[in-house]
């Protein structure tokens, strides 16, 4: 055992492991299997010695592990261990690099299992719907395909290390805003072919030990109580013998959750829902084989993360070898987006550096991801440590908290411009504007970080504009500079993987894993984001990203799948083998240029004659080749029949229709290099439903998809989903919130950064009234709040009747 009383991963559960779960559930009493439903406290579970199982610790981690230092009792944000700042998801998913995310993976469940974690909190794989989703620096894609493989990826490396990686949040969990209660209305086939295939994926090719449930809700049901999507969907459909457990206070209702196959309550609540649990037992409501089945895969999960015996490492021995691998990562996401020749750069010049984030890089978001790095390599630094690099100048340009910029700001940043012979040019988003817990109020940079691009280019010609940023950003001026990288949110390492790729030591590997629009309001996704408190109707249907673009023929800034690199390429015609469904797509790739590089062939299939409305293409395989200079190979990418087929609401199920279908091979999804038709013979009969006549779908043709909209919950009368804000509806609520607030504001710690304040705001003022009691903890919490919400109400209609 730990210190703390809870056995490390690495330590076999003793007697509890060696025997089935069943049986070990079996010799548990009644009230004992209901208290093993949920947490003991904020990161473990239960403990059950007599029956030789111990307590096991959770943690985030979906880009570096987040262990709280200390107690298991509270949050936590700003306390825990150092560990390795891998790159985000965003950055990872920009190498379309599956070999490289499974040794990341391995490297964290390495740290992981260093600290004694049983179970990391990730990868996150929800799609990317639009790109100012607050979390999306936490997300792969915008395209299932791609997000499904590098999660399955990171997966297996995780659980290589004897640690159980927990793929979230599943599933529809697209925005910020409202997260905890919001509905989202979309049609089945749309949830299908986007919003479950990348969860589907991950199931199908990493077999995970966790998966965690979201907030919010689908079809008018929360995803932790929705027996549809936890036990039709995920385990009888897809196969899925690992554990549900919800994210941190997202239970509704916990009978239904039992019910519906999610397992594990988290955090503990000190037995708020076991009261009613036990009542439902007690009146036929809920049957005990739900509760035994939950236990049993509470025990399984146990028994999978305990069973290697081998010591334990040093975390501190693997920071060294995980800093270098972090920056690998790094360079591989950078995508090269635009470049007249300027990069690389040439040695021996002088180098104006302009930028806070040079000094300071953004390299990582906020929220619950948060890592304590080991160490944070800097642009600035790097590039002054060079011998390659005759003189570095440099003038911060803007403040970096803010990214506002004075006068004298800019008038250091033109002189440093004028003195180089280069001008490296970091912008980007500042920590406050994307976080967990809020989305994006717009795509644009900072003013001040357009200003700063626009005046230097102005004064020079050779401008290298370099990005830090989680998400797509507008970029009006995007022909000014001489070259344009995206960095993302590097990681830790992500300051001397840019010096690296600025200079030429390493190519920028990266390709665009989601598109970026010319202008946000460009987007059909646009017309219905965050818009609503309680509802978020998904009108463009499957006209997500590229999907979007390609099918409307609306050109945006960059494509999906684009990215340059220092060297070039000849594609020979793409070679089409197989039969049926099953089909190899070959293509020749030679680098005909000077240097060592990578290239990403994408195949995306198109059908041509459809029953059904379908995107223009869509990705269905990809491969990654490095070559060395003058060298050729073929690159294979094998199709499968998913990679044909469409989702039949009618028959509930996936199939393919007989006909012809075209094959595009190509560098992005618009810089396409052949295309080959191949027929393919099928017996399925798709089902005919009308299309939508434009790119946003009316209730009318919703409903004849099969998802009528609902009207949204209204705010009040009040109930447990109620969140804290809307109790600002009415005086006996404003003096309940007023309450909740200043109690709020007794217990939040100081000196938090603005990102974290603003994280903390919005926690609160979207907080179910069902998490504040589940907060306060214990079998009476839930019958205080039904009191209050029912006085509140009786309140609210004696005001409305005196208004009358």
């Amino acid at each position: 055992m730990d210190a703390d009383g809870r056995a490390p991963a690495s330590a076999p559960a003793a007697g509890g492991g060696t025997r089935a779960p069943a049986e070990v559930v079996a010799a548990l009493d009644p009230a004992t299997r209901v208290r093993l439903l949920s947490g003991a406290d904020f990161w473990t579970t239960e403990a059950l010695p007599g029956v030789g199982l111990p307590s096991v610790l959770l943690t985030d981690g979906p880009h570096g592990l987040r262990k709280q230092a200390g107690g298991t009792d509270h949050v936590g944000l700003g306390d825990s261990e150092p560990a390795t700042c891998f790159p985000t998801a965003v950055t990872l998913a920009a190498s379309w690099d599956v070999e490289l995310l499974e040794q990341v993976g391995a490297a964290l469940g390495a740290e992981a299992r260093a600290h004694g974690v049983a179970v990391l909190l990730g990868p996150g794989l929800n799609l990317k719907r639009h790109p100012a989703g607050g979390r999306g620096f936490e997300y792969f894609s915008e395209d299932p395909l791609l997000s499904g493989r590098l999660a399955a990826a990171m997966v297996r490396g995780i659980q290589a290390q004897g640690v159980a990686a927990c793929p979230k949040h599943y599933v529809a969990n697209n925005q910020e805003s409202n997260r905890m209660r919001v509905d989202v209305v979309v049609d089945e086939r749309t949830l299908r072919e986007l919003y479950l295939a990348g969860f589907e994926t991950v199931v199908a090719e990493a077999g995970p030990w966790a998966l965690m449930s979201s907030y919010n809700r689908v079809g008018g049901e929360h995803v932790g109580e929705s027996r549809r999507l936890l036990s039709e969907v995920l385990r009888e459909q897809w196969g899925f013998d690992g554990l549900v457990v919800s994210d941190w206070f997202a239970t509704a209702d916990r009978v239904a959750g039992v019910r519906a196959g999610m397992d594990l309550e988290m955090p503990g609540t000190n037995g708020t829902w076991d009261g009613e649990v036990v009542a439902a037992l007690d009146a036929g409501t809920l049957a005990q084989q739900d509760v035994d089945a939950a236990c049993e895969r509470i025990v399984q999960l146990v028994q999978r993360v305990s069973a290697d015996a081998t010591p334990r490492p040093d975390p501190a021995s693997l920071h060294d070898q995980h800093h270098v691998l972090a920056r690998r990562a790094a360079a591989a996401g950078c995508v090269l987006l635009a470049n007249d020749g300027v990069l690389p750069l040439a040695s021996g010049g002088r180098v104006g550096v302009v930028g806070a984030f040079a000094e300071h890089p953004r390299h990582q978001g906020a929220g619950s991801s948060l890592v304590r790095a080991t160490r944070v390599d800097d642009l600035l630094s790097c590039l002054r440590g060079r011998d390659d690099v005759a003189e570095v100048a440099h003038a911060p340009g803007y403040d970096p908290a803010t990214g506002r910029s004075s006068a004298a700001q800019l008038a250091d940043a033109v002189q440093v411009a004028a003195a180089a012979d280069v001008v490296v040019l970091v912008v980007g988003l500042p920590g406050a504007v994307e976080s967990e817990g809020f989305d994006r109020d717009d795509l644009r940079l900072p003013p001040d970080h357009d200003r700063l691009v626009e005046t230097l280019t102005a004064v020079h010609d050779r401008v290298v504009v370099v990005l830090q940023n989680g998400g797509p950003v507008e970029l009006p001026w995007a022909e000014r500079p001489a070259a344009l990288l995206e960095a993302w949110l590097g990681g830790q390492a992500g300051g001397s993987a840019l010096a690296e790729v600025l200079l030429g030591d390493v190519e920028p590997g990266g390709r665009l894993a989601e598109s970026f629009p010319v202008a946000v309001g460009d987007l059909p996704a646009d017309a219905d984001f965050a818009d609503h408190p309680t509802q978020v109707v998904h009108r463009e249907g499957p006209y997500v990203g590229y999907r979007f673009h390609d099918s409307f023929d609306v050109a945006p800034r960059f494509c999906f799948g684009h990215g340059l690199g220092y060297t070039s390429w000849a594609w020979g015609e793409p070679q089409v083998d197989g039969r049926g469904t099953d089909r190899t797509v070959r293509v020749e790739l030679t680098n005909t240029g000077p240097r060592r590089g990578s290239q990403v062939v994408q195949v995306y299939v198109h059908d041509v004659e459809s029953t059904l409305h379908r995107p223009e293409q869509e990705l269905k395989g990809f491969s990654r080749v490095t070559l060395d200079p003058g060298e050729t190979a073929e690159v294979a990418v094998t199709l499968d029949r998913r990679s044909f087929a469409v989702w039949d609401v009618a028959t509930a199920a996936w199939l393919v229709e007989a006909g012809t279908f075209e094959l595009r091979v190509g560098a992005s999804s618009r810089d396409l290099r052949g295309r080959v038709r191949i027929e393919v013979d099928s017996e399925d009969l798709v089902t005919p439903v009308a299309a939508p006549v434009g790119a946003l779908a009316t209730d009318a043709e919703l409903a004849a998809l099969g998802r009528p909209v609902p009207e949204p919950r209204p705010l009040v009368p009040y109930h447990r989903d109620s969140v804290i804000g809307d109790l600002d509806a009415t005086a006996a609520g404003r003096l309940v919130a007023r309450g909740l607030r200043t109690a709020a504001a007794r217990m939040a710690p100081g000196g938090e950064d603005e990102e974290t304040r603003r994280l903390m705001e919005a926690t609160l003022a979207e907080a179910p009234l069902r998490m504040v009691a589940m907060n306060a903890g214990g079998p009476r919490a839930l019958r205080v709040l039904d009191g209050l919400l029912a006085t509140l109400n009786h309140l609210s209609r004696r005001g409305v009747s005196r208004r009358r």
